[in-house]
């Protein structure tokens, strides 16, 4: 009953949140008081009528009830759902995982596993950690961590018993494909850093690409700083920046990079709400002269600071965006921490881009099912940009708001025929690259799709009962190629080396290259307006 106390009291400090909240200032002193005085009367009813709710399930429900699933998983997100898709709960262990992306490193292993039928798989080692030293390979079955066996444990359950204190040893049993017992591997835990850019490299002759996974630790900033020094951005004559599939994170880490390649004191973003006053967000000193052409490139899962950024560079003009209508995520959540470790993100304001654009997509009426899915076909198919807010850039484009970032070239999303479909589906390229590695062990860097590897591929595909024809390996050889080839190369020397085999034959890629002379005289048209309006004095 304590746990229980403790988890309503959590409860009550998140009502008191929500509830209260809605009054308070509504109008004269007296008038704000009394409202909050009623408020107060109503949350404390509300509060008697939950507890005597629950103390009924707990004594009669057919099961035994654990305190945790009702009111963490229950009661607090049932709540929260009702105001907005966006504000959240973080219990001990979720907000325990939160605080660990913001720092961006935790001591364990350093792989990513994931359930695949009943089994612990893992799908990454990340390069240079304990794991990909050890030998540990994307495909290979977690059976058992210091001989306490995974079967009926959770991913999260497995991931727990792989951390541990910098030093310490832990023993892995692994099942391997080709193997014919299981592997015993002791590995010794070491500090893991995640980083937040995937990728740094040169995609064209002095043609940059830079890939931002999402700006959810602490160290984005400095990791694009550095990859940029490596880059000898100064003599850069363009580029990329994707941020597809970017969910966003911490809005300083987004602030910092658009002031990269904007001028000091620019703009880059502002945000207001009811009991938040507006707050604008300045470029600060981050801008190293960097003027070569920009591209950024954005889907409809780039979210919240990804949005930010791509907002800021294209009302000011300073580049390109290329690519889908952004996700349409711009409430500001502020994180409260709550008793036992436990926190509430709670939306307290919303987003706007220089121009004045909200960012956030409409969810009045809908369930969180159509707000993530069929209200974004729906807000794609406006192209008339009907019901929209109308802004300008900086030169005087139009540009429109309440519905992500529109992007100024549209490209169209890559589609798979059927066959590709089937493979995408099953899986194929990750699971025939263990089934691959199980009979030849390794791939050289260099490694291309021959006859004797199609063969393989065919014997694959048979095992795991996936239909084809030979006009199916015909008609899709040049996908099966890339996607087999990508696949080894991660397996055996990362999934950095692989990523960038997809890079390089990326068609959003190619066009966003393309873009680059675009998004030069667009600078150039902002720059000769600038003078314009601001002429040199002597």
């Amino acid at each position: 009953m304590r746990k229980f106390r403790s988890l309503l009291a959590a409860l009550v400090v998140i009502a008191g949140c929500a509830f209260l909240g809605g009054f308070y200032g509504a109008g004269a002193q007296g008038r704000g008081a009394a409202a909050v005085i009623t408020g107060e009367t109503e949350l404390t009813e509300s509060n008697q009528v939950f507890t005597r709710v629950y103390s009924a399930v707990e004594e009669n429900y057919a099961d035994p009830v654990s305190a945790d699933k009702a009111i963490y998983q229950g009661a607090i997100p049932g709540m929260l759902r009702t105001l907005d898709p966006h504000s959240s709960f973080f219990d001990p262990r979720s907000y325990s995982v939160n605080r660990e992306e913001q720092r961006g490193r935790y001591y364990g292993v350093g792989m990513t596993v994931q359930a695949r039928e009943g089994k612990t798989v893992v799908i990454e080692p990340f390069l240079g950690s304990p794991a990909y030293k050890a030998g540990i390979r994307p495909g290979d079955i977690v059976s058992a961590v210091d001989a306490k066996s995974t079967d009926g444990l959770t991913t999260t359950d497995v991931a727990d018993m792989l951390k541990g204190q910098k030093g310490t040893q832990v023993k892995i049993t692994l099942i391997r494909e080709g193997s014919e017992r299981p592997l015993e591997i002791t590995v010794t835990r070491d500090e893991i850093r995640r980083y937040s850019v995937e990728q740094a490299f040169e995609v064209a002759p002095r043609i940059a690409y830079i890939k931002i996974a999402g700006f959810s630790n602490e160290n984005t900033y400095d990791e694009m700083a550095e990859d940029l020094k490596k880059l000898n951005a100064p003599t850069l004559k363009g580029m990329i920046l994707d941020l597809r599939e970017n969910p966003g994170g911490l809005l300083n880490e987004g602030i910092a990079v658009a002031s990269m390649f904007l001028h000091k004191g620019q703009l880059v973003v502002s945000h207001r709400g009811r009991n938040s006053p507006s707050k604008p967000y300045y470029a600060g000193n981050e801008n190293k002269g960097f003027d070569f052409p920009l591209v950024v490139m954005m889907n409809r899962n780039s979210a919240s600071a990804s949005e930010i950024v791509a907002g800021a560079i294209q009302d000011h003009d300073r580049g390109l965006v290329v690519g889908e209508q952004s996700f349409g995520k711009g409430l500001v959540q502020t994180v409260y921490p709550l008793s036992e470790n436990a926190g509430l993100a709670l939306t307290t304001a919303k987003y706007y881009t220089p121009s004045g654009r909200l960012i956030q997509r409409d969810y009045t009426g809908l369930s969180l099912f159509d707000y993530y899915y069929s209200n974004r076909d729906q807000a794609r198919a406006n192209t008339s940009h009907e019901g929209q807010e109308v802004k300008t850039t900086d030169s005087g484009r139009l540009v429109y708001g309440g519905g992500g970032i529109t992007p100024d070239v549209k490209l169209d999303p890559i589609k798979l025929n059927r066959f590709q479909s089937i493979l995408a589906y099953k899986d194929a390229f990750f699971n025939f690259g263990k089934y691959y590695l199980g009979i030849h062990n390794s791939v050289s860097r260099d490694f291309k799709l021959d006859d004797a590897a199609l063969n393989d591929f065919r014997e694959y595909l048979k095992k795991d009962k996936i239909p084809f024809t030979e006009d199916d390996l015909k008609e899709n050889h040049d996908y099966l190629a890339l996607g087999i080839r990508a696949n080894l190369i991660s397996a055996i020397y990362g999934r950095g080396e692989g990523d960038r085999i997809y890079i390089n034959n990326d068609p959003w890629v190619k066009s966003a290259i393309d873009a680059i002379p675009q998004a030069d005289e667009l600078a150039k048209k902002v720059r000769r307006i600038s003078a314009q309006l601001h002429p040199p004095t002597d």
